[in-house]
C-alpha cells in the first residue's frame, strides 16, 4: 500500500483488510461459544446472560483495537492483530471451556484480562508509535535493575507451589523479564554493536563483554534459587539471536551452545525438579500414575482428537493435570483435533514472520534488535511449550502466549505486541509521504 492515510475515512478503508479478519476470527470464536454451550445444556446445565460475557468481552476487545487503530491512523502491520486475536479467542473459548468464568470471584477476575491486555497494549502502541520507542534506549541499566529487582522481590515474598516460586496471590511478575530483559540487551547491543563485533582470533572481546556477562550470571543465578529455568532458557536464546543479529559474529551462538550444554546438563544433575520432567519425557511408563501421568493424559487426549477432534465441550480436559495453563495445547488437540493444532501453529507462525519482517525494516539498529528480541521470545516460548506437550523436548512448565491462562503471561505478551507494533508504524513511516 503506497497511498497515505490523511483523513480518517481513508484510514477506514486501508484497514478494510484487518476488519475483515477480525470479523471472521470473532464469527468463529462466536461458532465455537456455541458448540460449548449446546454441549453443556445436551447434559442439562443452565446458563444465563452472564455466559455470554466473555464472547462480548472478546467483541468489544476486537472492536477496540480496530478503531483505535484507525482513529489514530496507524500505519503498521494489519496482520499481527488478526493472529493475536485468534489465539486470544481460542484461548478464550478454553478457558471458557474448562471452567474459568464457573464461579463468581473468577469470573470477576477472568472477565478482565482480556479487555485489559487489549488496553496495554493500545497504550504501549500509541506511546510508542511515530518513532517514540527509539526514547527506550536510552536506559539500559534502568531495565537491568528493574528485571534483577522483579526476580529478587519474587524470591523475598514468594511462595513455592508446584516446584516455582510464585509471588502472593500466585502471580508470576517474573514473566516481564521476557520484555524488560530485551529492553536491556536491545540498547545495550546498539550501542556497543562495533565492539563486540571485534573479534581477536577465535576469541571473542572479554573486556566489551563483562558487563553483559556480569548482568547475566546475577540474572541467571536468581532465576535458578526460584527454579524458573524455562524463563531462563527463553531469555538465552533471545540473547544468542540479538548478539549475533547485532554483531554478524556466528562465534556467539557457536560459544552460547558450547555453554548451554554444559549449563543444561549440570542444572539437571543439582535440581531434581528438572530432572523429574526429563525422566517423565524419556519414559512416562517407567511411572505412569506418577511423574509421567501429566504427559501420557495429555498425550491420550490429543489421540482420542484424531483429525477433527470432539468438538468444542465434547472432550474430557478434566483429566489433564493443570491443563488450563501448561497443557491448554492438549485440551485442543483432544476438542479441535489435528487441523485445529494446525491452525494454532499456523498463526503463531505467521506472528513470527510479520515480527521478523518488521525487525528487518525497522528504522533504526534499536528497533530492529527489540523487535527480533520480542518475537523470538514469543516463538521460542510457543515451541517450548508445544514441544514439551506433544512430547517433543521436556516439559519447562512454560505457557502458551495469549492463549494459556494466566494475568502475567498475558499482560508480558500483550507489552511485547505493543513494541512491535510501534516499530511497525514506524517502519510504515518511512514508506510514505
Amino acid at each position: 500500500m503506497n497511498r497515505t492515510v490523511s483523513a480518517g475515512l481513508t484510514a477506514w478503508e486501508w484497514r478494510q483488510p484487518e476488519r475483515q479478519l477480525l470479523l471472521g476470527c470473532l464469527l468463529l470464536v462466536a461458532l465455537g461459544f456455541l458448540m460449548v454451550l449446546g454441549s453443556g445444556r445436551a447434559v442439562g446445565q443452565r446458563f444465563g446472560a452472564l455466559d455470554l460475557l466473555p464472547l462480548l468481552s472478546y467483541a468489544g476487545s476486537l472492536a477496540a483495537i480496530h478503531l483505535t487503530l484507525v482513529l489514530t491512523r496507524f500505519r503498521g502491520d494489519q496482520m499481527l492483530p488478526v493472529a493475536v486475536a485468534f489465539l486470544s479467542g481460542i484461548g478464550l473459548l478454553a478457558q471458557y471451556r474448562m471452567g474459568a468464568f464457573a464461579s463468581d470471584d473468577l469470573r470477576a477476575i477472568t472477565r478482565w484480562l482480556l479487555p485489559g491486555g487489549v488496553l496495554v497494549m493500545l497504550a504501549v502502541c500509541l506511546a510508542g508509535m511515530r518513532g517514540r520507542y527509539r526514547w527506550l534506549v536510552r536506559w539500559p541499566w534502568v531495565w537491568a535493575g528493574l528485571s534483577l529487582l522483579l526476580v529478587a522481590g519474587v524470591l523475598l515474598t514468594g511462595q513455592r507451589f508446584r516446584g516455582a516460586l510464585y509471588a502472593p496471590g500466585l502471580i508470576t511478575p517474573t514473566e516481564l523479564l521476557k520484555v524488560t530483559v530485551i529492553l536491556f540487551l536491545a540498547g545495550l547491543l546498539d550501542r556497543e554493536a562495533k565492539t563486540l563485533g571485534v573479534w581477536h582470533r577465535l576469541l571473542p572481546p572479554f573486556k566489551a563483554l563483562l558487563p553483559l556477562m556480569g548482568f547475566w550470571v546475577l540474572l541467571a543465578g536468581l532465576l535458578l534459587l526460584q527454579r524458573d529455568l524455562g524463563v531462563l532458557v527463553i531469555l538465552g536464546v533471545a540473547l544468542l539471536v540479538m548478539l549475533v543479529a547485532a554483531t554478524a559474529h556466528w562465534g556467539y551462538l557457536v560459544y552460547g551452545l558450547l555453554i548451554a550444554t554444559g549449563f543444561g546438563y549440570s542444572a539437571l544433575t543439582l535440581f531434581a525438579h528438572g530432572l523429574r520432567r526429563v525422566r517423565a519425557w524419556h519414559a512416562p511408563f517407567d511411572d505412569p500414575t506418577g511423574y509421567g501421568w501429566q504427559t501420557l493424559q495429555g498425550l491420550s487426549g490429543m489421540y482420542s482428537g484424531g483429525l477433527w477432534g470432539e468438538g468444542f465441550g465434547r472432550g474430557n480436559p478434566e483429566y489433564i493435570p493443570i491443563a488450563e495453563s501448561d497443557f491448554i495445547y492438549a485440551v485442543i488437540g483432544e476438542e479441535l483435533g489435528f487441523f485445529g493444532c494446525v491452525a494454532v501453529v499456523l498463526f503463531y507462525l505467521i506472528f513470527c514472520a510479520r515480527g521478523l519482517r518488521i525487525a528487518e525494516r525497522a528504522g533504526s539498529s534499536f528497533g530492529m534488535l527489540l523487535s527480533l528480541g520480542l518475537t523470538t521470545v514469543i516463538a521460542t516460548q510457543t515451541f517450548l511449550n508445544i514441544g514439551g506437550v506433544t512430547k517433543l523436548i521436556p516439559l519447562t512448565g512454560i505457557t502458551l502466549p495469549f492463549i494459556s491462562q494466566g494475568g502475567s503471561s498475558l499482560l508480558a505478551a500483550c507489552l511485547a505486541l505493543g513494541l512491535i507494533l510501534a516499530i511497525a508504524d514506524g517502519e510504515a513511516a518511512k514508506t510514505r509521504p
